[in-house]
């Protein structure tokens, strides 16, 4: 399915901006692994997108749109950055921006954050990420309790991509993981399940013991 990306980098060069793979299409491309999941990012914003493709808006405030191709749900995000994240979901504000290292540095695991361009370079800023995948390590970028805090469903995150990609984690970020799960409160619960769905389908089971 690499031919929907190649469509999709054709039109938006096209029109003056730059596609590139993120999260798990980078991570089952590089893995030689069916693509089932697109994402995708870009330097432009969801308005300049709208004005070239046709895409649904829905969550655009937050730099994401989505569209249907080949029966392909396909969601594309804006390069951008973030400010602090009040609700404990979504951050209070965000920048759209043109730099992908300073979008590197809103995400949350290295293995979830490999750009790779559209002629299928991995980004420098990714190295590290496609290290970790081959190595099977799972790390966070920067503080794993900060992160963590930002958003507590990234706590459930790691451990499904832990059981998914059979990945190691050293004692100290497993311990800051078990002793937040009670951060999971505070999430709705519609998004818990739809993470465990995730795992179920991936997995296979749906017990987040590890």
């Amino acid at each position: 399915m690499v031919q929907i990306f190649e469509e999709l980098k054709t039109l938006f060069n096209k029109n003056g901006y730059r596609l590139y793979m993120i999260g798990s299409t980078s991570r089952d491309y590089l893995l030689n692994n069916e693509i089932k999941d697109f994402d995708f990012v870009t330097d432009a914003t969801p308005i300049e997108i709208a004005s070239f493709l046709k895409v649904n808006m829905h969550f655009s405030k937050y730099g994401v749109v989505s569209l249907k191709k080949e029966g392909r749900h396909i969601d594309i995000a804006t390069l951008r950055e973030e400010a602090k994240y009040l609700d404990s979901r979504h951050p209070d504000k965000i920048i759209f921006i043109k730099d992908t290292d300073i979008d590197y540095k809103r995400r949350d695991l290295t293995v979830n954050a490999i750009y790779i361009d559209e002629d299928y370079k991995i980004l420098p800023i990714s190295q590290r990420g496609y290290e970790d995948l081959k190595n099977k390590k799972l790390n966070f970028i920067g503080d794993p309790l900060v992160r963590i805090k930002e958003d507590p469903l990234r706590i459930l995150r790691a451990i499904r991509f832990i059981k998914e990609y059979n990945l190691t984690v050293n004692e100290e970020v497993k311990k800051i993981l078990k002793d937040n799960f009670y951060l999971l409160d505070k999430i709705n619960k519609d998004k818990i399940n739809e993470e465990k769905r995730k795992l179920l389908k991936a997995t296979g089971e749906d017990s987040y013991e590890f």
